[in-house]
């Protein structure tokens, strides 16, 4: 029943979030042209990231219940490993391309001078901004995943604003044109990390990899562990989407187990010492008398 609650409250915050940010997001490009702030234009390149990661909170949020069909055997989970494989490709391209415009704006600042006062105050509005959406989703970062790497998200954008509002005071006071590209390399380096670890996740998904955290022979030795296991063989963990690992394996069993019909109370067992351990949700277990896998050799050659 908590669950079902959550989901409509979870949605509105991230409907609130997703509305700041995008009428904010037109105020900063805006500000980026007038001004001619290429830190006002990195940390737009960071806001449109953190409002497609936030779109696919908000997906993730609503499709979470949707049930799953006969072409869809696994539901529509994926959908969210694709909005961050785009993610991180716009993050890659936006700290490529002021990466680039940085370097060549050090070299000639005089080219593109910048105006610090409308770049100041729409900076400064950007934090406000920020501060707002971090504010409406504060409540729930404890409710879901999704929230909690929503409000993270947002909370990474304020560093753009602190870099941008720090190079503008400093031209202000200064004149030195220079601290707007610094300041934007600033903001480009602090987007790779998450760029890489967001394309990393989803390579990780994509290829089905072992997820991270997940220590396959603590698995086998548990497994093995259990009453009337003799083996395990073909054993293998993937995900579906991050946080959502599936496991598949083959339990060699004594004949008995088969017998005395004790075959229910073998896979409850694995099954809950999976979820208890290791969070593994979604598990299938082929038990199998012992000399079977020799007939299974030439299917997995």
């Amino acid at each position: 029943m908590g669950h079902q609650h959550a989901a409509p409250s979870s949605a509105r915050r991230l409907l609130v979030a997703l509305g700041v940010l995008a009428v904010f997001l037109v105020v900063e490009l805006v500000g980026a042209l007038v001004s001619g702030s290429l830190t006002l234009l990195a940390d737009a390149g960071h806001m449109v990231s953190d409002l497609i990661g936030l779109s696919v909170a908000l997906a993730a949020t609503l499709v979470a219940a949707k049930p799953a069909t006969e072409r869809s055997t696994f539901g529509y989970q994926r959908a969210e490993v694709l909005g961050a494989l785009i993610n991180g490709l716009v993050l890659v391209a936006v700290a490529g391309f002021v990466g680039v415009e940085a370097v060549r704006r050090l070299s000639a600042p005089e080219d593109a001078p910048v105006q610090p006062v409308p770049m100041l105050l729409v900076a400064a509005a950007g934090l406000l901004a920020n501060l707002v959406a971090l504010g409406v989703l504060r409540g729930g970062r404890r409710e879901t995943i999704n929230l909690r790497g929503a409000y993270l998200e947002v909370l990474g954008d304020l560093l753009g604003s602190v870099a941008a509002i720090v190079a503008a005071v400093v031209i202000l006071l200064t004149g030195f044109q220079r601290a707007d590209p610094l300041a934007s390399l600033v903001v480009a380096v602090l987007l790779l990390p998450r760029a890489m670890s967001l394309l990393r996740d989803v390579m990780s998904v994509l290829t089905e990899s072992v997820p991270s955290g997940t220590d396959l022979a603590a698995i086998r030795d548990h497994i093995c562990s259990a009453a009337g296991v003799v083996a395990v063989h073909d054993v293998h963990v993937w995900a579906i989407t991050h946080g959502a690992p599936v496991f598949t394996a083959h339990v060699v069993v004594e004949a008995d187990v088969f017998r005395r019909g004790e075959t229910d109370r073998l896979l409850d067992e694995l099954a809950g010492c999976l979820e208890g351990h290791f969070d593994v949700a979604h598990s299938t277990f082929q038990l199998e008398p012992a000399g079977h896998a020799e007939h299974e050799e030439h299917r997995h050659a």
